[in-house]
């Protein structure tokens, strides 16, 4: 099986962090949300993966390279053009981003699947391929039944009852929604949809392909299953995922390192000096020390090579990698991440900006308490 991971958008909606990482790479504790896609993909039989990328591009390449580290094979797709010697990234939407491949060197020559990369999920696919296949579909669509009080958040997706799909709905106002089926980001395609989509230029699979499809009257269909679907798709979403993986329930994630005390994990070389107060659950990074007096109660993950001064205290908080915790700060429901702090409402504070950079700061420059 051959599957594309849309792996080109800038995020957006989860900035800062995507200024330096892009979405796909956002880690859950320590591992991109994408190695977790294509994991849980070779697990149902896909072998071959292609990657579309466009924004800090080098970051997902240098990490996965050929695939071959996961049992893969991975190869990408550039989105983008030069402008003099610098490439500059230009996704070509998540269609035109298809087209682009199937053009170069027609990789899509059999039934294949289209999914986000910054979406932790357990889908069973071989139920989902199954009924794509029965129902002769060009297109099919697994979607989700979420809350109805949730649907505003999502693209609405209606079906006839065997499954066809009759219209969508974005965003709709719980009370406008003429379903609670939700659209995943998560596609079974045939070959033939190509002749749906444009030769060249950006193109949309979920606003512009499929209302296509729809008015073409084209087999196209929906399956409804239950799976665990996690969407980073802002910043309070990471959080979301990680205190799941903290208290072990994203399936098939195996929170790394030692557990050194009930609910308390840590990757090599961490210090953690008696007097500390430390309750779970909790991960700390290798590399990283827990001063005395410091209390860190869980759920909370500190990254590596961090220092937690004594009398700081972190609760509910992510601290990302080589940050500096003097003693009097108060974390709670926070993100740090290099010189910004993030609420769990996506709010962002500039640590120098607002003078916090005395209590917050990178353990790799020179301490003011020192």
């Amino acid at each position: 099986m051959k599957a594309m991971i849309l792996a080109a958008g800038k995020g957006t909606r989860v900035q800062p962090i995507t200024h330096e990482i892009p979405k796909p790479m956002i880690p859950v504790i320590n591992q991109p949300v994408m190695e977790l896609i294509v994991s849980h993909l070779k697990n149902h039989g896909f072998s071959d993966f292609i990657v579309n990328v466009s924004h800090l591009a080098q970051h997902i390449e240098d990490y996965f390279k050929d695939g071959s580290r996961l049992g893969v094979n991975m190869a990408y797709s550039w989105e983008g053009h030069f402008d003099g010697d610098e490439w500059v990234g230009q996704a070509m939407g998540s269609a035109g981003g298809m087209r682009l491949i199937q053009n170069r060197t027609g990789f899509f020559d059999s039934t294949f699947a289209v999914l986000c990369g910054d979406a932790v999920i357990d889908v069973d696919f071989s139920e989902a391929l199954t009924f794509h296949r029965e129902k002769g579909s060009i297109a099919t669509i697994i979607m989700k039944q979420v809350p109805r009080d949730e649907v505003s958040s999502y693209g609405v997706v209606v079906t006839d009852d065997d499954g066809r799909i009759e219209s969508f709905q974005e965003k709709p106002a719980p009370e406008e929604a003429k379903s609670d089926v939700v659209n995943t980001g998560i596609y079974i395609f045939e070959p033939e949809i190509f002749n749906f989509i444009p030769s060249e230029g950006e193109y949309d699979i979920g606003s512009e392909l499929f209302p296509a499809l729809v008015e073409a009257g084209a087999p196209f269909y929906g399956i409804t299953l239950p799976f665990q679907w996690i969407d980073i798709g802002k910043t309070p979403d990471l959080w979301d995922a990680t205190e799941m993986a903290l208290n072990n329930e994203i399936h098939g994630f195996t929170i790394p390192g030692e557990e050194v005390s009930p609910g308390v994990y840590t990757g090599a070389n961490v210090l953690i000096e008696e007097g500390a107060d430390i309750k779970g659950p909790v991960y700390i990074g290798g590399s990283t020390v827990i001063r005395k007096d410091a209390v860190v109660h869980g759920p909370a993950l500190i990254h590596s090579g961090c220092v937690i001064e004594s009398d700081a205290e972190i609760r509910n908080s992510i601290i990302w990698h080589h940050t500096r915790i003097s003693g009097g700060a108060t974390l709670d429901m926070k993100i740090v991440f290099g010189p910004h702090c993030i609420d769990f409402a996506g709010n962002v504070v500039h640590l120098g900006e607002g003078g916090f950079d005395w209590l917050i700061s990178d353990v790799r420059s020179k301490s003011p308490l020192k």
